[in-house]
């Protein structure tokens, strides 16, 4: 029996996608303004997100409900680890530090995982799907706005073990539905994922004092204006 949660999702975390793809660093970002600080500091945040999910999925790796998505094609540690070498340098480890929107994403993850483990499936949704989906979209703006050589700086972007997204995608939609969930479970994982589209979108915000600094007030502004409907194609903002 499908548990029809792919479409709980998609349904259930629409407007909170549409507003996190109005937040101003997002909206320039897809306009192709892009500050390389600004840039790198999120790349930062997310290294110290996905290293959190990725230990915790691994974790419980066992569990009837997380295992059904873990799925080690998606996981992005490493790829974050040689975008971070390529924008801090060797010893990069040393300098990234993790903003307060970031490290409240990181606890919530971990608590999630300490105590209700069937949640880490928001964040996992939240998360790879939308990279998966918009990752050559953004890959090609980030290599345009910042002047990256190909191949450099945007790992993240790259899925080397998935050949076909668009079969995955589907493959990981049917994962959700196949799930051993009840109504009451659907609808928290839907809950946690609105969260976690909640706490992506104040990292985001963070970021955007650099940008303005970088770019000014006048231009922000007039990029940031208009409200976007939302497209759940480009994963910046997360989710399918």
């Amino acid at each position: 029996m499908s548990s029809n949660l792919a479409t709980k999702l998609r349904v259930g975390t629409k407007k909170a996608h549409t507003m996190a793809e109005n937040v101003g660093f997002v909206k320039c970002f897809l306009k192709g303004v892009v500050e390389k600080n600004s840039y790198r500091k999120l790349v930062s945040n997310f290294y110290f997100a996905y290293t959190a999910m990725e230990e915790e999925l691994e974790k419980h790796a066992n569990h009837p409900v997380v295992s059904k998505i873990d799925f080690k094609e998606l996981y992005r540690k490493h790829s974050l680890e040689q975008d971070l070498s390529y924008y801090y340098g060797a010893n990069w480890r040393e300098q990234i530090k993790l903003s307060p929107a970031g490290e409240a994403y990181v606890q919530r993850i971990r608590e999630v995982g300490e105590n209700q483990p069937e949640l880490l499936v928001a964040h996992s949704y939240t998360r790879y799907l939308g990279d998966l989906s918009g990752g050559q979209i953004l890959k090609n703006i980030a290599q345009t706005a910042m002047n990256l050589t190909e191949g450099e700086g945007t790992a993240f972007y790259e899925f080397d073990q998935i050949d076909d997204e668009k079969a995955f995608k589907a493959k990981y939609r049917q994962a959700l539905d196949e799930m051993p969930i009840d109504e009451a479970t659907a609808d928290r994982i839907v809950d946690e994922a609105n969260a976690a589209f909640g706490m992506n979108m104040k990292m985001f915000q963070e970021l955007e004092g650099n940008l303005i600094k970088a770019i000014g007030q006048m231009l922000f502004n007039s990029l940031t204006r208009r409200r976007n409907r939302g497209n759940t194609e480009t994963g910046l903002a997360t989710a399918d």
